[in-house]
């Protein structure tokens, strides 16, 4: 049967290329990277070839790329990090109530150990405000942790204004920015954006899951967590999973420059707007200018995990939120005070490069037979 995926910010089909390119280094390029022979030196020019790609799409220097496991890792490294390396200059921390659970949850350990942790609450389009940063940063905040786009619902956060009010109000801040679903599909130049750590993963834009990376900005000291044979600068020892590094790289190299293929997405995500907003009952909670890439609704009265297992028989997949939730209420559109029947009901659309104007359509189809067909709650 074929099917039509639209989860893609959950995570994305590897494309030919990265998987071609995996295999070779698990093949033929095989040695360690650290190896002093020949087959270790091939190895350790594909890992500095892959660290130049992957330093180019960010405009950074590839000394400024270290490579990790996905995003979760990149973003435990640089949260905990930062907080032990500038612990003495203060120990207030400012993020958002919408950030991935990989930052909420180094939060709430890092208050276990004393910090203090300024939560920001979005407003009901899931934005926060400069305003609100320049209200929580004082002279005790180390680090301003914000992702560039949401997860759930596409918002564009203003990380550049967060850059300008660090450095107005002399804090002796970094600002950590999580990228994940923001990297490959918006222009991104931490250096112009005032960006001193940016976390990224590869199987969000079609490489294989396993790989990630952080950006570290010249200068910017962080301490790691993990300690062993002094790979990556000793901030992430341990022997590089090469074959992933590769075909991430390979995926960046695959990639259409965010110019291109915005406009398309555009067009697809307001193709999917436009059409659900025909259907009686629904509700987009996505803003008109997030990322093109994130639409989340609400159908009227039935359950999202109803919804969701009738469009999946049917060979249509997407979600209600964010994969790491498994099935829980969202807790970005519960921050963003959505009723409990919106809640309840939330759908999120995500789409890639790969996706249709005609899998819309097909999908918009499903789904109004499943708001005919299927029993609809009380809430």
């Amino acid at each position: 049967m074929n099917h039509i995926y639209l989860d893609n910010s959950a995570t994305t089909q590897v494309c030919p290329q990265a998987m071609e390119k995996a295999v070779e280094l698990m093949t033929r390029v095989y040695g360690n990277p650290s190896s002093l022979h020949a087959m270790g030196f091939a190895a350790e020019q594909e890992l500095t070839l892959a660290r130049k790609q992957t330093a180019s799409l960010l405009h950074a220097k590839p000394e400024e790329i270290f490579f990790t496991s996905g995003g979760t890792e990149s973003n435990n490294l640089a949260i905990f990090g930062a907080a032990a390396a500038r612990k003495r200059l203060g120990t207030h921390i400012v993020t958002s109530a919408i950030e991935h659970p990989s930052v909420l949850g180094c939060m709430e350990q890092l208050q276990k150990q004393g910090f203090s942790v300024t939560c920001l609450a979005p407003d009901s389009q899931g934005r926060i405000s400069p305003q609100q940063l320049a209200e929580a940063i004082n002279d005790e905040t180390i680090l301003v942790s914000l992702m560039l786009v949401n997860n759930e619902v596409g918002t564009i956060q203003p990380v550049a204004d967060a850059a300008k009010i660090i450095f107005r109000s002399h804090a002796p801040a970094l600002l950590h920015v999580d990228a994940v679903q923001a990297f490959g599909k918006l222009p991104i130049h931490p250096a112009r954006m005032g960006i001193d750590l940016l976390s990224i993963s590869g199987h969000k834009l079609h490489a294989p899951k396993g790989v990630g990376a952080l950006y570290v900005k010249s200068g910017v000291r962080i301490l790691p967590h993990t300690f062993g044979g002094g790979q990556e600068k000793n901030l992430r020892p341990g022997t590089q999973p090469l074959p992933l590094i590769a075909a991430f790289a390979k995926a960046i190299e695959t990639l259409p420059a965010p110019e291109q293929s915005l406009p398309d997405m555009q067009k697809l995500c307001d193709t999917c707007r436009q059409t659900l907003l025909s259907i009686p009952g629904i509700t987009i909670h996505s803003p008109e200018d997030a990322l093109p890439y994130v639409l989340s609704f609400s159908v009227p009265s039935v359950r999202s995990e109803t919804m969701l297992h009738f469009l999946s028989e049917k060979g249509i997949f997407l979600s209600s939120g964010s994969a790491c939730a498994k099935g829980k209420t969202s807790h970005v559109l519960t921050a963003m005070k959505l009723p409990r029947p919106a809640l309840l009901t939330s759908l999120r659309v995500s789409f890639s490069r790969l996706n249709t104007l005609s899998e819309i359509e097909i999908f918009a189809s499903a789904l109004q037979e499943g708001l005919h067909t299927l029993v609809k709650g009380a809430f």
